[in-house]
């Protein structure tokens, strides 16, 4: 870990959509003495930015705020160098990202984000995971919607379950919401970069170590009418599944043959068959350079649902999970998905680095290696609730 900065905290992206939310968060949230500040290219957004958050705390009015841009290496190396945690929210990361992760390895800086572009997570383990064990720094990818509900909640699952014995986990999501220009904007160019981020993914597997005398996968799952939810269950590509193995592979509570599936949830056939003539049509347009130009232009950055709209968001993770013998049902659900509850889980897991006593890791990891229990404790202290449905057979009620 970093030794003495200025700041304990850095917010980069402060003036955008998501990372606003993720400001007023802290706001609301930090507790006194953090030392933290808002970081971004554009004084004068920082600037109205601060303002809000005084209209919620008046001590905020002299809050520091950092110049610094994605594209100059130069600036975010001084950054990183300043700061014990930084948390970024400046996507499309596969654009955005890398100057940024690769400061933070170098300084030993911790560093959060909310990516959930594969692509970018692979690369930044292939280019700079080494490093960062090197100097000490935790590189924790995908702290939002992606992916902390799957990834904290198959281990939640996971430890309802006996030790030592073969488990099964199906995570089945459902959310209402609405997305911002980011995630909007992300998701198109992930679709462009299809064949990119499949060898970016073989060249990752080539080096990185199994775990060894267990066996751990990530499978896709079939389409099919689930038994336990009364839904369809339509396997879903996300990077969530991705992460899911990478903490299984970590960690021995996952048994010594642990398998994971995850499934969107949909009640209707034709909202399934719509969205998957949706998705192709846009994967398909995406590499074309006029279509491309056309679709990033349908929403400008900083762009996001209303408060209102927020308001009524929702999202719920229903995760099965088998082993010796027993089954088990749990849920994990919040509010909304992509942005109030993501500016709230990357805000906790930026406050869990910087503050809590977590066991020592370094290089890149996920949210449940780099913090487990820790963060778990925070997102269900901040509302985000973590619930078992149906014990296992057998378990004492």
């Amino acid at each position: 870990m970093a030794g003495e900065r200025t700041y304990d905290m850095v917010l980069f992206g402060a003036s955008g959509f998501t990372g606003g939310l993720t400001a007023e968060y802290l706001a609301r949230h930090a507790p006194p003495g953090l030392r933290w500040a808002l970081a971004g290219r554009d004084p004068d957004k920082l600037r109205a930015v601060r303002d809000r958050l005084a209209a919620v705390d008046p001590a905020l009015a002299g809050l520091p705020m950092l110049t610094a841009d994605a594209s100059d290496p130069d600036s975010v190396r001084a950054l990183a160098e300043r700061t014990r945690v930084v948390a970024s929210t400046v996507g499309p990361f596969i654009r955005h990202g890398e100057p940024l992760v690769a400061a933070c390895a170098r300084a030993g800086t911790d560093y959060v984000d909310i990516t959930g572009e594969p692509e970018f997570v692979d690369l930044m383990y292939l280019r700079h995971h080494a490093e960062a064990v090197r100097t000490g720094a935790r590189l924790v990818h995908a702290c939002g919607f992606d992916s902390i509900p799957h990834d904290l909640g198959a281990w939640f699952t996971v430890r309802q379950l006996p030790a030592d014995v073969p488990i099964t986990v199906d995570g089945f999501v459902r959310a209402g919401g609405r997305f911002s220009a980011g995630t909007y904007h992300s998701a198109l160019i992930s679709f462009s970069r299809t064949s990119e981020a499949s060898q970016v993914a073989r060249e990752r597997r080539a080096v990185e170590p199994r775990p060894r005398g267990r066996r751990v996968r990530a499978v896709p799952g079939r389409f099919s009418r689930s038994p336990e939810l009364g839904m369809w269950a339509v396997p879903l590509p996300t990077i969530d599944p991705q992460v899911v193995r990478r903490s299984a592979a970590a960690r021995p509570e996952y048994g010594p043959d642990f398998r994971y599936r995850h499934f969107a949830a949909v009640k209707r056939l034709p909202t399934v068959l719509a969205a998957a003539v949706a998705l192709g049509g846009a994967a398909g347009l995406m590499r074309l350079g006029p279509s491309r130009r056309w679709l990033l232009g349908r929403l400008a950055s900083g762009q996001g649902p209303t408060p209102e709209q927020r308001a009524r968001s929702w999202f719920r993770v229903r995760f099965v999970g088998t082993g010796g013998g027993r089954q088990v049902r749990t849920e994990v659900a919040g509010g909304d998905p992509g942005y109030e509850e993501t500016a709230k889980m990357l805000a906790e897991s930026a406050l869990c680095l910087a503050l809590d006593d977590l066991p020592p890791a370094a290089g890149q990891l996920t949210p449940v290696t780099a913090m487990g229990e820790a963060l778990l404790d925070r997102l269900t202290r901040a509302g985000i609730t973590f619930r078992v449905i149906d014990p296992p057979a057998g378990t004492p009620s």
